[in-house]
């Protein structure tokens, strides 16, 4: 099975992000790997921690000669703020004075709850694992997932649709999508320049007010045949395994597959994606005129592009911050503010690809076996080739 973790605290010495259960032979191009982690790291409305930080990914083992080579991969992200807190998060008892304690929980992040469940009197222990940071290290992991899905002809991509109130009010083709990730800058990873104004409009508002603001993004996977994922165990649906693996990202409150919030006010004949046959191109010769099921029937991929949305809650820590209370006096307060971000919601969709890429390529190595990328690609070939003649 294809498993992956990360460990490492918001401002400790490094992030670690491990993944097994890769076949030997996948190439593995570590400037794709940063590139993917200075994605995350880009978009309008980003805090100061990415004046601070260059990500880059620091491959420790399972890989060498540039492939995989069928064991653990262990990859190190160091963090360059480390140096400002070696004093501040000691691995040893250090000095208290010296110790940067959160008094006071910020409404909306794990603080009290963690504090509540681990017995501590301050939130920092809580707020240093429970930040978006450890994130970075998911997106290095998703990297390598990436890496073995386009060896198979299979893409991950992902754009922003909403911002505050500011929709796109089109849909994005794949081609648009693909080219977001080779572009040398991004604002708000919107496909459309009219659309990323209104958004960039929303965040500048919020930024004159010391608010935070939310969003939409889209993640789309494309190339993947049918038949991945199935009906057959609640737990082992693709759908289930993706609205579990985007809800995990920090923030992310709620997760949509396919045209799934809307549907649930439409008539069956509206949503259901009729079915053709004596298609050219795709997996299969069986075509649908639509795709509002997001690739998925039944907890199957039916080689229609996946489509999953996830919906971003602004950050809950502001500028400007909400009452509290103090964990030493119990008396009101304000809430603890920490260095923070006003928009992430592009960032958190190339989070979001990580999470999926990491889940479909999990299923793929379960449904084609091999440990090697010569066997899995024999395999899977024999597969589509099965399902083209179907």
């Amino acid at each position: 099975m294809l498993r992956f973790s990360t460990a490492g605290e918001s401002h400790g010495e490094s992030l670690i992000a491990m993944v097994s259960g890769m076949p030997a032979g996948v190439p593995v191009v570590q400037e794709f790997i940063d590139h993917e982690l200075w994605r995350r790291q880009q978009g309008y409305g980003r805090g100061g921690r990415m004046r601070i930080e260059r990500d880059a990914a620091h491959i420790l083992s399972g890989v060498r000669h540039g492939k995989t080579i069928g064991s653990p991969i262990a990859m190190s992200l160091a963090n360059n703020d480390w140096k400002n807190w070696t004093e501040i998060l000691p691995v040893e008892a250090g000095d208290p004075e010296k110790h940067k304690a959160v008094a006071s929980p910020r409404p909306g992040h794990a603080d009290l709850a963690g504090s509540l469940k681990y017995d501590f009197r301050d939130a920092r222990y809580v707020l240093e694992r429970a930040s978006a940071r450890e994130s970075a290290a998911r997106v290095a992991s998703g990297a390598i997932a990436k890496l073995l899905l386009r060896a198979l002809g299979v893409e991950v991509a992902s754009h922003v649709v909403r911002v505050g109130k500011a929709e796109l009010d089109r849909p994005a083709t794949w081609v648009e999508i693909a080219a977001l990730q080779a572009k040398e800058s991004v604002l708000l990873n919107c496909v459309d320049e009219a659309s990323e104004a209104r958004m960039k409009a929303e965040v500048d508002a919020v930024l004159r007010t010391g608010d935070t603001i939310g969003g939409v993004f889209e993640v789309v996977v494309h190339g993947l045949p049918p038949g991945v994922g199935t009906h057959a165990n609640w737990d082992e649906r693709l759908d289930g395994l993706l609205a579990q693996a985007v809800m995990s990202l920090q923030a992310v409150k709620a997760v949509e597959l396919g045209r799934g919030v809307t549907a649930a006010e439409s008539l069956g004949s509206t949503v259901h994606d009729a079915i053709g046959y004596e298609r050219t191109d795709g997996h299969t010769k069986f075509s649908r005129e639509q795709n509002n099921a997001g690739g998925i029937e039944g907890g199957i991929s039916n080689g229609e592009d996946l489509i999953v949305r996830g919906y971003l809650k602004p950050i809950s820590t502001l500028r400007r911050p909400l009452g509290s209370v103090s964990f030493a006096t119990r008396e009101p307060v304000k809430a603890a503010y920490e260095r923070s971000d006003v928009c992430v919601v592009p960032a958190a969709g190339v989070a979001a690809e990580a999470m999926v890429a990491l889940t479909v390529a999990r299923l793929v190595v379960e449904k084609f076996g091999g440990d090697s990328l010569r066997e899995m690609q024999r395999n899977y070939d024999g597969y589509c080739e099965q399902i083209r003649a179907y």
